[in-house]
C-alpha cells in the first residue's frame, strides 16, 4: 500500500482509540531501518508509524552534509516508494522538535507539504512534532496554536508535548521530577487554546514519568491514572467522552500492565527507539564477533568476503528490529488491526 492518506491516517487515530490499541512509532535513521520497521509491520498485519528525528534527518542527509530537511525529504520520498510493496498503511513523522530547530526542520517541511497539496498530492509527512516542554506552558501553546494553522493548511496532524519527558534524546536533557507529570489545568488550558479538532487535528503527548533511554522493567514509575484524569477533566467540561488523542513517550523500562493501562485512557501512539536501536545492533555484533576472522584481514590473509558483505550482516540486523516491531506490536494490541 502507498503511505497513508491524510484521511486513512484519521481513521487510523480514530480506530486505535475506539479498540484501546496505539501503534508503534519507530524511529528510523536509515533505509535499512526503514525497511526492518516495515517488515516488521506487515509480518504483525499492523498499520504503523515510522518516524525521524532531527538527529535522524541529519544523519539521513549524510555526515558531510548534515542537514534536517534534506534527509527528512530523502527519507520520505524513499519511504513513499517501498512501502507501495507492503500490505499495511504507514504514516510518516518528524520527532521532537524544539523550538531552537523549528524554522531548520518542522517548518520548512511543513511548507513542502502545504506546495503539495495545492498541487493535489498528498502530503510529504503526515504528521509532525513540536516539542515544546523546554518552554513555559503558555509559550508552549501559543506556538502550538500557530504551527496547527499552519499543519491544517498540508492537511498534517500536529503532535504537541505538554509536560516534560525526562532523560535525554538528541541532546537534549530534562531532570526527573515533578515536571515528568502533566496537570489537569494544563491539561485543559491546552484544549482551551488549540480545541478539539475544529482548529486541525492534533495528538498531545501529556507526560506521566515517562523517561527516555535505557532502563530495566520496573524502573521507570509511570503514573497512566494521570491521563485519565485529565481525560475525564476535559471530556466533562466538553461533554465529551475520552476526547484526546495521546502519545506515550519514554517507554523503555515499562512494564507491559503500565502501557496496557496507558492504551486504556487514550493512547494511541507509542514512541520506540531504544529498543528497536539495540535489537538492530545485537546481530551484528553477534556476526562480527562470530566471524571475525572473515571479516578482518588476519594476520596478513584476505577475509571472507562472504563474511563482510553488508548485505550479509546488514539482513541479519534487519530481521533482529523487524522481530522488535512485531513484539511492539503485541504490547500495543495493533497486531492483526490493519486496515488494509
Amino acid at each position: 500500500m502507498p503511505i497513508a492518506s491524510p484521511e486513512a491516517y484519521a481513521e487510523m487515530l480514530d480506530r486505535a482509540k475506539a479498540g484501546r490499541y496505539a501503534y508503534p512509532a519507530i524511529n528510523v535513521t536509515s533505509s535499512q531501518t526503514l525497511n526492518a520497521a516495515l517488515k516488521g509491520f506487515a509480518d504483525a498485519e499492523s498499520d504503523g508509524i515510522i518516524q525521524v528525528s532531527t538527529g535522524g534527518a541529519e544523519y539521513l542527509s549524510g555526515p558531510s552534509v548534515k542537514d534536517m530537511v534534506t534527509g527528512a525529504v530523502a527519507f520520505a520520498a524513499y519511504a513513499h516508494e517501498v512501502a507501495k510493496k507492503y500490505p499495511v498503511n504507514i504514516a510518516l513523522h518528524t520527532d521532537h522538535c524544539p523550538k531552537d530547530k523549528l524554522d531548520k526542520f518542522v517548518r520548512p517541511l511543513m511548507a513542502i507539504s502545504q506546495e503539495r497539496v495545492k498541487a493535489g498530492q498528498e502530503p510529504l509527512f503526515q504528521s509532525h512534532m513540536w516539542d515544546g516542554s523546554a518552554v513555559p506552558v503558555a509559550e508552549n501553546l501559543e506556538i502550538a496554536e500557530q504551527l496547527l494553522a499552519e499543519a491544517a493548511k498540508g492537511k498534517i496532524v500536529l503532535e504537541i508535548e505538554v509536560g516534560v519527558v525526562g532523560g535525554e534524546e538528541d541532546g537534549v536533557e530534562n531532570a526527573i521530577n515533578d515536571k515528568l507529570y502533566t496537570t489537569v489545568e494544563d491539561g485543559l488550558a491546552m484544549v482551551d487554546a488549540l480545541g478539539l479538532g475544529e482548529k486541525g487535528r492534533y495528538m498531545a503527548a501529556l507526560t506521566f514519568g515517562n523517561v527516555h533511554g535505557v532502563y530495566k522493567p520496573g524502573n521507570v514509575k509511570l503514573r497512566p491514572e494521570v491521563l485519565k484524569q485529565i481525560q475525564d477533566a476535559v471530556g466533562a467540561k466538553y461533554g465529551k467522552e475520552k476526547p484526546l488523542s495521546l502519545v506515550f513517550h519514554g517507554g523503555s523500562g515499562s512494564l507491559l500492565s503500565e502501557i496496557r493501562e496507558a492504551l486504556d485512557y487514550g493512547v494511541v501512539k507509542m514512541n520506540i527507539d531504544t529498543d528497536t536501536q539495540y535489537t538492530f545492533t545485537r546481530p551484528v555484533a553477534d556476526h562480527m564477533l562470530r566471524n571475525y576472522d572473515g571479516v578482518l584481514k588476519v594476520d596478513g590473509e584476505v577475509g571472507n568476503k562472504k563474511m563482510y558483505d553488508p548485505r550479509v550482516w546488514g539482513k541479519a540486523a534487519e530481521a533482529g528490529m523487524a522481530a522488535r516491531v512485531v513484539e511492539a506490536c503485541e504490547h500495543l494490541r495493533s497486531t492483526g488491526t490493519t486496515m488494509k
